[in-house]
């Protein structure tokens, strides 16, 4: 009888170790759940902001010493999705004073931008054309790249505090673009 007590019990400990194993050891493929599978970007929706720019909230950003255009950000308007894009409004002010407004998106993990509109007649104008196109790093007008090393990402992760977004933005902190220092670090 003690023998078939023992017999019964070390069955049904095998049976349970089977059962738990088999329960681990699943196809993560069949599973659909694969932990080392690429993710796969699925970019959310976007809609054109309602209103320009708004004057209060315009920051200026330094890019490089080989621009001559200036660069602005509306603070008011960035939008730190949950797909990974952080949508801004910029503000490009040529030598002459003429003014290109445009509702643009950054992907840190991608180091890529996008061109959803542009502000023209007062109103928002979608672009038809809008992909996803490589931030050039090395090109005087380097504003997206600016953006992105200085405020928007973490190296290839999207900054998600808003808080620390607009900090980075401060002038003299922004880090976006290198400023000519001399060897004692004084900016020139």
């Amino acid at each position: 009888m003690k023998f078939s007590i023992y017999k019964l019990r070390f069955s049904i400990l095998g049976l349970a170790i089977s059962l738990a194993l088999y329960g681990c050891a699943g196809d993560p493929l069949e599973s659909g759940v694969d932990p080392f599978a690429p993710m796969v970007f699925k970019e959310g929706v976007t809609a054109m902001p309602l209103n320009p720019p708004n004057k209060a909230t315009i920051q200026p950003f330094y890019v490089s010493q080989q621009t001559i255009f200036k660069f602005a950000v509306d603070t008011n308007s960035i939008l730190i999705g949950n797909d990974g894009i952080t949508r801004y409004i910029v503000i490009l002010t040529s030598p002459n004073g003429n003014s290109q407004v445009q509702y643009e998106g950054i992907r840190c993990d991608s180091f890529q931008w996008r061109l959803y509109g542009t502000f023209e007649s007062n109103a928002w104008k979608e672009n038809p054309l809008s992909s996803w196109n490589p931030i050039k790093d090395h090109t005087p007008n380097r504003y997206q790249a600016a953006l992105a090393q200085g405020a928007f990402c973490n190296f290839n992760t999207q900054e998600k505090s808003i808080k620390d977004v607009l900090q980075s933005l401060n002038p003299n902190g922004f880090t976006g673009g290198t400023k000519p220092t001399n060897s004692y670090g004084v900016i020139n």
